[in-house]
């Protein structure tokens, strides 16, 4: 007998991610790597954090910075955020916040909260791949969700089986891995869909800062509690993260919702690791409170040159037969292969005859679907790696 013998059922749904073993591919020479969602580090607020994590660990804040803290967060921080959730049309207060370790952690409780083995989680098809690895481990069945509304309410039930439909996810503002917006009838839709199923609906909103063109769309809390009158009636959980937009290695996200789910998700917070780092969460309020907005006001003007370079060279070195989305935000661009062809076979190939790295789709489906699909990121190249980039992939597909 080994450990492994000894390991739970749920471990057997655990993979690792395809993104976090493509990371590595960064180090390597020569390649050009449209892989990782992540932000360009020239962008990070350094000065500002550094400044920040000064007066933090100053004689006057330092017994808080490094001391245990209270579960719920940082308060001032918290009330920040209240404010900000105010202006797009979510009115709360504090106690309606939970501080976590990321979005992702928020993932991870969600489904712990709701799953139970054989529940059904309804998702995108294609969808968020660190949601799907977050849910996995509480071993649910997977349907997809369909805000087009062209689903009965009975097929979702009659798919859930002997379990139940828990919650309907989704990423509404320029979703990973597709970059695509649900409009404002979608997102009713998936509101009355859930009042229909009776389950919750979880927002996943770490885009929403990054709108390059367009008007902004409400998010779903929103327009729910436009409906309802009050967060405490609504059945949406909105998930907010500061990694896109201040710094992803400070692992700061946000949960919003009525006080009822708060609660809960503090019970886990409490078993999982007590508290978000209290000097992380204080810098973050320090920059937060001094620049977010114009921050913000900086990343879309850099990113949307840089979006709107990735398509210009798609336009002018992708063969026929193969289409690709244009994104109004974010950091993703989807690219449709023709059918028959694999992109992970792809990506092998890239990397070796090309030194280039994107994600292959398939991974993004949690029916296995999706092979001739391939995600690239444009947030962290420069115009010259981009045009390089595409140019490679363009040489790839025509041989």
């Amino acid at each position: 007998m080994t450990l492994q013998d000894l390991f739970a059922t749920r471990m057997s749904r655990m993979k690792a991610s395809e993104i976090r073993e493509l990371l590595k591919l960064l180090d390597q020479p020569g390649i050009i790597s449209f892989a990782g969602g992540i932000p360009d580090p020239a962008l990070f607020p350094s000065d500002a954090f550094a400044e920040a994590c000064r007066r933090a660990l100053s004689p006057q804040h330092q017994a808080q910075a490094l001391q245990y803290s209270a579960s719920e967060g940082h308060m001032p921080l918290r009330q920040w955020l209240a404010g900000g959730m105010a202006e797009i049309g979510v009115p709360c207060d504090p106690a309606n916040i939970l501080i976590t370790s990321g979005s992702q952690q928020a993932l991870d409780y969600l489904g712990k909260m709701f799953l139970s083995p054989g529940d059904t989680a309804l998702v995108g098809w294609p969808t968020y791949l660190g949601a799907l690895a977050a849910f996995s481990a509480y071993e649910p069945r997977y349907d997809q969700l369909s805000p087009e509304g062209n689903r009965t309410t009975a097929s979702y039930a009659e798919g859930a089986g002997e379990g139940a439909v828990k919650f309907a996810y989704l990423s509404p503002d320029f979703a990973n891995p597709t970059g695509e917006t649900l409009d404002q009838a979608g997102r009713e839709r998936v509101l009355d869909l859930a009042e229909e199923l009776n389950c919750a609906v979880i927002e996943d909103a770490a885009y929403q800062a990054l709108r390059y063109d367009g008007t902004p769309v409400p998010p779903i809390l929103a327009t729910e509690i436009a409906r309802k009158g009050s967060l405490e009636d609504c059945r949406t959980i909105y998930c907010g993260s500061f990694s896109k937009t201040l710094s992803p290695g400070l692992r700061l996200g946000w949960v919003v919702a009525a006080k009822p789910v708060i609660s809960k998700l503090v019970l886990m917070k409490q078993a999982a690791d007590l508290h978000t780092a209290t000097l992380n969460q204080m810098a973050v309020h320090e920059v937060a409170r001094s620049m977010f907005d114009a921050h913000c006001e900086q990343l879309r003007a850099v990113y949307s040159r840089r979006r709107d370079a990735m398509l210009a060279a798609l336009d002018e070195h992708m063969p026929d037969g193969v289409t690709w989305t244009r994104p109004a935000g974010g950091m993703f661009i989807w690219v449709t292969l023709p059918e028959g062809a694999d992109g992970g076979q792809l990506l092998a190939r890239a990397i070796e005859t090309e030194k280039l790295a994107f994600v292959p789709g398939q991974a993004f489906f949690a029916d296995g679907s999706g092979a001739n699909t391939i995600r690239l990121s444009f947030s962290n190249s420069n115009h010259a790696a981009i045009a390089e980039g595409i140019a490679r992939l363009g040489r790839l597909l025509r041989a």
